[in-house]
């Protein structure tokens, strides 16, 4: 027997680009960035900066695309009622919220970062990272 509401062309993609967009901030947060903590000063700042390039060209572009994903998703399928319908805004309304957050408070430290001398960073930079 058929499922009622065969995935589609939106929730497939949809899927994939949220799963790898939240995968490769979980893989950065858990198992590099404790890797890098553990690096000299100068070093530490380098390859932050290096992330901040490479990271820095792809996550505007997925972070944002997994706002209108999930928000087309939730809209598309708003007519089928249950849980299903409560999830699906509640992911779309988690991926507006990271997007607001991260223009808001990491954008300006990653801008920040990406301007200081790697052999002479601030005073604080510990805590500003």
């Amino acid at each position: 027997m058929a499922p009622p509401y065969p995935m589609d062309f939106l929730g497939f993609t949809a899927l994939v680009i949220t799963g790898f967009t939240a995968c490769a901030e979980f893989g950065s947060y858990a198992f590099v960035h404790p890797v890098i903590r553990a690096l000299p000063p100068e070093h530490h700042v380098r390859v932050e900066q290096g992330l901040l390039k490479t990271f820095g060209r792809v996550m505007p572009v997925l972070m944002t695309l997994c706002v209108v994903l999930t928000l087309s998703y939730a809209i598309h399928l708003s007519g089928v009622a249950g849980a299903a319908r409560l999830v699906r805004w509640a992911s779309a309304a988690s991926f507006v919220l990271a997007l607001g957050f991260t223009i808001v408070f990491n954008v300006p430290i990653n801008v920040s970062t990406g301007r200081w001398t790697a052999g002479n960073p601030p005073a604080n930079w510990k805590q500003i990272r």
